[in-house]
């Protein structure tokens, strides 16, 4: 009888406090990478492939609640309660600049094109810094209707989403005008928001549902109910045709993109999941 294969995780070492924040690097000439944000204030740069520790960024003095890599890895940022946002050299792990702001920061995403910096928080405010004119002040756009969780660009930086703490739905914000242009409408408030490698859509969590949407034209494409509340989610870059989520049943769930049928489920965590990513190549 043929034996069923199990597989092994990585296991990789190095945080103190709960991992709220996982984010990967696009493939490089020198691999892809990983960097990991955790409540214990130092974000954490790995090997994307075989988990090895590259280096821990250290600076920040309060909890990190998002960090990301630049599309080449070079740079890296953070987010922090500690009232700030930092900018990393991902080579060396110098600060390069420390982006200070009035209340917690919960997110950050580079630009595309690596000229920006996107950050938003408990202020409801979003800004946008010029990594080339670090010292400038940064643009604004307000009027979010609560407290920012999570954000990410879209539409080659001519657009921006984010969702709130304590509000439902997605946000589109047209860059243009500053404005809303649209909601992406949920019934719980959206704990995870992911565009696609391929640009094609939007996946979110909220709830103990996770839904993906038309990236283009915004329409809701697929919702699947879960068998628990759901922190994350993400869709296979690679092929698209499975996404993994996982919450507070302390499991990685597998399903299946086109019926939501569920292939697999990896356990061995012993706590809730907050965040689930899949590598660059899926």
């Amino acid at each position: 009888m043929e034996k069923k294969k199990v597989t092994v995780p990585l296991v990789c070492h190095g945080h103190s406090r709960p991992v709220v924040d996982l984010f990967y690097s696009p493939i490089t000439p020198d691999g892809f990478f990983l960097i990991s944000a955790s409540k214990d204030s130092s974000p954490m740069l790995r090997n994307g492939e075989t988990g090895d520790w590259i280096g821990t960024f250290e600076g920040h003095k309060g909890a990190i609640w998002s960090s990301c890599l630049d599309t080449k890895a070079l740079r890296a940022a953070s987010a922090s309660a500690d009232f700030s946002a930092k900018l990393w050299d991902a080579l060396t792990g110098d600060e390069l600049h420390s982006f200070e702001h009035k209340h917690i920061v919960r997110a950050c995403a580079f630009s595309d094109d690596t000229h920006f910096l996107l950050t938003g928080g408990i202020e409801k405010i979003l800004r946008i810094f010029d990594l080339n004119r670090l010292d400038e002040e940064p643009r604004q756009v307000d009027n979010s209707p609560g407290s920012i969780r999570t954000v990410a660009w879209l539409h080659s930086d001519q657009m921006i989403l984010s969702s709130c703490t304590d509000t439902n739905g997605v946000r589109l914000w047209d860059l243009r005008s500053g404005k809303i242009v649209q909601t992406l409408e949920t019934k719980s408030p959206v704990t995870s928001a992911e565009v696609s490698q391929d640009g094609r859509y939007i996946t979110t969590a909220d709830g103990s549902t996770v839904k993906f949407w038309d990236a283009n034209h915004f329409g809701l494409v697929k919702s699947y109910d879960m068998p628990c509340n759901v922190e994350s989610a993400s869709l296979e870059p690679k092929h698209g045709n499975k996404f993994i989520a996982g919450g507070e049943d302390m499991w990685v769930h597998v399903f299946d993109f086109h019926t939501g049928e569920e292939l697999g489920c990896n356990k061995g965590h012993h706590g809730p999941v907050h965040c689930v990513r899949f590598s660059p190549g899926g």
